[in-house]
Formats: C-alpha cells, sequence, structure tokens
C-alpha cells in the first residue's frame, strides 16, 4: 500500500505589487518560519527542502532557507516556469511517500519586477520557441503586446470563435475573483469590479482587457509534507492529507494540432486532471472546491472544461449559472486566484496548497466553502509543466 502523506503545515507572505514588500530571501524564510509555525515543528526535523523560483539566480533557495539555520539537509531549487511552486510540492510529495524522507519543506517564492514577463536572456534559444512558432502558424504575432496574453487571449479567442462566447462571459470571471478575493487578507486585489470596468479596461490581446490578466507580485507560500507515522510521532496534524497528484508535459498535441488552447496546455491539464481522479477513485463531480490557474480569464475559462468541471463546450453556461461561485457546483478560486490574490511565479503553487488546506480545515473565515472535504488544485507553467493535486480532509 502506498503511504498516506500529509500537509501538516502551511504558510504564506501576503501577496504585493511589484518593490513594495521584501526581498525574495526575506519572504521565503518568513513563508518557511510560518508553514513550520503552523506544523509546530522546528526546521530540525525537516530532512529535506524544495525551494522554487523563476526569476533569481542559482541558490536562491538556499538564501531563503539559510536564515531558518544551517543543518545541512538537501535543498533542490525549483524552476517550472509558472507551475514552479506546485512542481516544488510535488517533488516534495513524492520524497515522502517513497519512504525517502519522513519530513519535508516545499517553499516557493518570487520578487518580480513592474510590467509584462519577459525572458532573460536574450542570447541562446528560448524555451518557447517551438511554442511561438505554433503560435505565429495560427493567428497574428503583435510585437509590442505582452507575449503570454498573446498565447492564452489567443487560446479565449479560438474558445469564443468555436462556442460563440460573450465578451461579457470573460469578464464575469474578473468580477467573481474580486469578489472571492474581498474575503482574503493576503491578495493583492481586494476592491469590488463591475463587468463595465472590466470591458472599459484597456484592451490587451483577443477577448483581454487588462483586468482580465493576472498581475506580476512579490510573494511567498510553503508546505511542510510528511508521513502519517512523522506526523504522529510529533503530534502534528493530519487533518489534510494528498490523495493523488499528477505532474505532466507537453505531448506532440501541444504543437501538432494547431490549436491555441492546446498550446497554452488544455491537454498537459486534461491529462493530469484524468489521471488524479483515476487514482484517488473520484470524478469531478466529488469536489468541493477548487484552486486553478487563472492567470487570464480566459484559461480559467477553458480549464473549467480541461478539469471536466463542465462538459466540453458548456464553460459559459457554467459561468452564467454561477455553478463557479458559492451556491454553485464548486466553488473556483475562493482565494480570488492568480486574478486578484496575485501571481508571484514560484509562489503560487504553493499559495493554492495553502488556500485549500485553510479550506479543508475551515479555518478560510469569510471565504470558507462550507463542509469542504475533497479539494483540487491545478497549476500550469508553458514550456511546459502542468501539476495537479487533490486534497482530502481525513478528520
Amino acid at each position: 500500500m502506498e503511504r498516506v502523506v500529509h500537509i501538516a503545515g502551511v504558510g504564506m507572505t501576503p501577496f504585493a505589487k511589484p518593490s513594495a514588500g521584501p526581498a525574495y530571501n526575506v519572504l521565503g524564510e518568513q513563508a518557511a518560519r510560518a508553514a513550520l509555525a503552523d506544523a509546530g515543528l522546528g526546521y530540525d526535523q525537516v530532512q529535506q527542502a524544495y525551494a522554487g523560483y523563476v526569476y533569481g539566480d542559482s541558490t536562491c533557495g538556499q538564501a531563503a532557507l539559510y536564515g531558518l539555520g544551517r543543518t545541512g539537509i538537501p535543498i533542490v531549487n525549483v524552476n517550472n516556469n509558472c507551475a514552479t511552486g506546485s512542481s516544488a510540492l510535488w517533488l516534495a510529495r513524492q520524497a515522502v511517500q517513497s519512504g525517502v524522507v519522513e519530513c519535508a519543506l516545499a517553499v516557493g517564492f518570487e520578487q518580480m519586477r513592474p510590467g509584462a514577463l519577459a525572458s532573460v536572456w536574450d542570447d541562446r534559444a528560448d524555451p518557447l520557441d517551438r511554442f511561438e512558432a505554433v503560435m505565429s502558424q495560427v493567428q497574428e504575432v503583435d510585437p509590442h503586446a505582452p507575449v503570454a496574453a498573446q498565447y492564452f487571449g489567443g487560446a479565449g479567442q479560438a474558445y469564443a470563435d468555436a462556442h460563440g462566447t460573450a465578451p461579457e462571459t470573460f469578464a464575469k470571471i474578473s468580477v467573481k475573483a474580486r469578489r472571492h478575493a474581498a474575503g482574503n487578507p493576503h491578495a493583492v486585489f481586494r476592491a469590488a469590479l463591475t463587468e463595465e470596468e472590466v470591458l472599459a479596461s484597456p484592451r490587451i490581446w483577443g477577448p483581454l482587457t487588462r483586468l482580465q490578466c493576472c498581475p506580476p507580485t512579490c510573494g511567498a507560500a510553503a508546505a511542510v509534507v510528511c508521513s502519517a507515522e512523522f506526523a504522529r510521532r510529533h503530534g502534528l496534524d493530519t487533518s489534510v492529507a494528498v490523495r493523488a497528484q499528477a505532474l505532466t508535459t507537453d505531448t506532440a498535441s501541444t504543437f501538432d494540432a494547431k490549436d491555441m488552447l492546446k498550446v497554452v496546455g488544455y491537454d498537459m491539464s486534461r491529462a493530469a486532471a484524468e489521471r488524479v481522479y483515476a487514482d484517488a477513485g473520484v470524478g469531478p463531480e466529488d469536489l468541493d472546491v477548487v484552486e486553478l490557474h487563472d492567470c487570464f480569464t480566459t484559461n480559467e475559462l477553458i480549464s473549467y472544461e480541461a478539469l471536466g468541471l463542465t462538459p466540453e463546450g458548456t464553460a459559459e453556461r457554467f459561468v452564467l449559472d454561477g455553478d463557479n461561485t458559492y451556491g454553485g457546483k464548486v466553488v473556483t478560486n475562493p482565494s480570488g486566484g492568480l486574478l486578484s490574490k496575485g501571481h508571484p511565479l514560484g509562489a503560487t503553487g504553493l499559495a493554492q496548497c495553502a488556500e485549500l488546506v485553510w479550506q479543508l480545515r475551515g479555518q478560510a473565515d469569510a471565504r470558507q466553502v462550507e463542509g469542504a472535504r475533497l479539494a483540487l488544485q491545478h497549476n500550469i507553467g508553458l514550456g511546459g509543466a502542468a501539476v495537479v493535486t487533490l486534497y482530502e480532509r481525513t478528520a
């Protein structure tokens, strides 16, 4: 039988606009300290650590964690684009589940600069060259528009062209994100928005306006991952377990189908979700709460279908019926998501983890999903990686 893996503690810093908060090493240390304090565990009990970040030099993980102590444990630095935080979690969970260690720490942090995402290295091949080649075959490429918005805006436009999705439907997702974030003290943007304000904001690409794009953000989050045996020996909280988890990368369909939905990870997400459901013996209809990768409103909408929350071609009805919020079928992004909570790339996956652990423990305060027992996390990074994790309340 596979070992049961628990999330014994989580921690998170408030997310902030670039240049408005501490440096990455301070953020990472703060989040890790918070997770250890939440677990009631000392850093000297951690046997391995995985530190995720996208923008930074080598060994930033050590710079962040050495503030907790210099215990000599392995510290592995992780970079999987926007799926970095959940990739660090995946590694920590795998180490514990395999029996290599009894307790591991996953931490993710990011100190971002203002403005759209951009490559740092211009003297070598870009990891997204294959993706850009497909995008340039499928749609016009604007050298002046943010590249990420062209990918995800293009996917949204392709979906809208196929299914007749109205611009107002995408805008409703931003409105919902702000409404949820109002109850989250860690979120960057908590003020309410109207559909009219969303649609009137400057157009970025396709159906996307500025208020439908996640902001560059600084912040950190962390999780303590341990075996059931370790938790019992140390008197740790065992109320939340990782029931199933999958990490997938691109297949030939990403490039061969000439479909912008697939270019931005639809098939990766679907494959990861299907594997998780099969491993756990549950279906999307069993979920109570989901934190999914809403880097843009368009990606939230197509992810409803990739994750099986609604049948193909019905995402607009899912939004219009309110099935993505409180009182509907499944509450999506109660934290406010990337759109409103913010998106510090290396921290995002672990921030999603923290939110879902709080939900399953009944500690989410104003944004609590009543009676939550099964929670799904979805985190993607172009280039590419998709991580889907299913958490279960066990007590």
